[in-house]
């Protein structure tokens, strides 16, 4: 039977702060990187790929943490891993010792994500098959037993986990129709990085709208003049309309000048204020959603658990759910946060500004929509458009919607040779910089 040998953990960095790709209020100089896990079988042809996403130094602390998440795996067969993916995942995340350090949270969290994203790739592979159709082919008790419903029960129980998806099973497939010919819309937040000149900003939004997209997002919050002046730019080329404009503060704010600030932005009528405060903050999130409506909120990139999602859902704190691939543990935890939107009529859409989360996210949105909330209602997931030449199945945009992938895995494979070059500190690129 094929078995795994080995969980190899490499610390991977691309320079995106040279040119300010991902700036933001919070985030000035970020170098967009990748706790990068390949999961290696005895058989050569079979291997699964996976990442957790950071952006630059503390990334080896990850690698350090991944390398101790993924260690139980070494000598279990495939069939054994890949049979029972809720077990392995309970398995992995039971480590009391790590899980000491958060729990749930933080980089042993983190870690988890990374091995367990590679543990799914490596069950789409060994299946033949693209994620989100591994996923939409799950009946809903394997998908329920797949799940990490662990302190939801006083919101969302097995069994109403189960009658949710077994109500959309019937038509999964007339929905994987409607994907398979339109896509999965999508924005972009390629155009409005916090850094870029006004006139970058300018031809960005210009070569959005030609290239289809009616959302995107600008980074707000570094002064409030600038953003008047930029989102003031960002109306001239994309007008109004149906063409949406989202604004993202990435918590730099107190709730009070969250208010105050959204205020003053809303006469360029965005459709969100995304991360307006501490992303742990939930009544902060509830304060500001009542004072600016109906400017919608918007969080879940730093959202590091799905108990933080439960009492976000609870106390109706956002308009839209942005949970993130790689910061919440993998599939498992993602499922159950998929599940208490549906019940609460949230929409999710998902976070994706940073190295191969585009690559993720896609899958997650496409099982979303087939299996879970059945519905394209105020839905649009997040684009960037950097760094997906670096990875063999990079994920396709045309006309502002997500092509739905077809290769087997989770997109989440890196090319050897971009590893060889930004492997941190030792790789072709970061040696030739003296390992700076």
């Amino acid at each position: 039977m094929t078995t795994i040998v080995s969980v190899e953990v490499s610390d991977v960095r691309f320079p995106t702060s040279v040119d300010l790709d991902g700036s933001d209020a919070m985030n000035k100089d970020g170098d967009y990187s990748a706790a990068y896990v390949v999961i290696r079988t005895d058989d050569p042809r079979l291997s699964g790929f996976g990442f957790t996403f950071t952006i630059g130094r503390g990334n080896d602390v990850c690698v350090l943490a991944a390398r101790l998440r993924g260690r139980p795996l070494v000598g279990r067969t495939v069939a054994e891993v890949t049979g029972d993916l809720g077990a392995v995942y309970r398995d992995l995340a039971s480590d009391s010792q790590l899980r000491w350090l958060g729990p749930d949270k933080g980089v042993e969290h983190l870690a988890l994500a990374a091995v367990m994203n590679a543990v799914w790739d490596l069950a789409a592979r060994a299946a033949g098959k693209p994620l989100w159709r591994l996923l939409t082919d799950m009946t809903p008790t394997e998908l329920a037993d797949a799940a990490d419903l662990s302190y939801l029960s006083d919101v969302l129980t097995r069994e109403e986990a189960i009658g949710l998806l077994t109500e959309r099973a019937p038509t999964r497939d007339r929905r994987i129709a409607e994907l398979t010919a339109t896509g999965y819309p999508c924005y972009t937040t390629s155009a409005g990085w916090l850094g870029y000149s006004d006139a970058k900003l300018r031809r960005l939004c210009q070569e959005a709208v030609d290239s289809g997209y009616r959302h995107i997002k600008l980074k707000v919050g570094g002064n409030l003049e600038d953003d008047i002046r930029r989102l003031r730019i960002a109306r001239e080329v994309i007008g109004y309309g149906d063409a949406r404009l989202m604004i993202d503060a990435n918590q730099v704010w107190d709730v009070p000048e969250a208010i105050a600030w959204v205020r003053a932005l809303a006469p360029f009528e965005p459709l969100w204020i995304e991360e307006p405060t501490s992303p742990d903050d939930i009544l902060g999130h509830a304060a500001i959603r009542r004072a600016v409506a109906p400017i919608g909120v918007a969080t879940g990139e730093h959202g590091m658990n799905r108990v933080l999602f439960k009492q976000l859902f609870q106390a109706e704190a956002i308009d839209y759910c942005q949970l993130d691939a790689a910061r919440l543990a993998s599939v498992n935890e993602v499922i159950a946060v998929l599940l208490m939107a549906a019940k609460f009529g949230v929409p999710v859409c998902p976070h994706a500004g940073g190295v191969g989360l585009c690559e993720l996210v896609q899958h997650l949105s496409v099982f979303d929509y087939v299996a879970v909330s059945g519905s394209l209602e105020g839905r649009v997931t997040e684009y960037v458009d950097h760094l997906h030449e670096h990875f063999t199945d990079p994920c396709v945009v045309r006309d502002g919607a997500y092509v739905l992938p077809s290769a087997p895995g989770y997109s989440a494979e890196l090319h050897p040779a971009s590893v060889a070059a930004y492997r941190y500190p030792d790789g072709a690129y970061w040696a030739g910089r003296g390992g700076a």
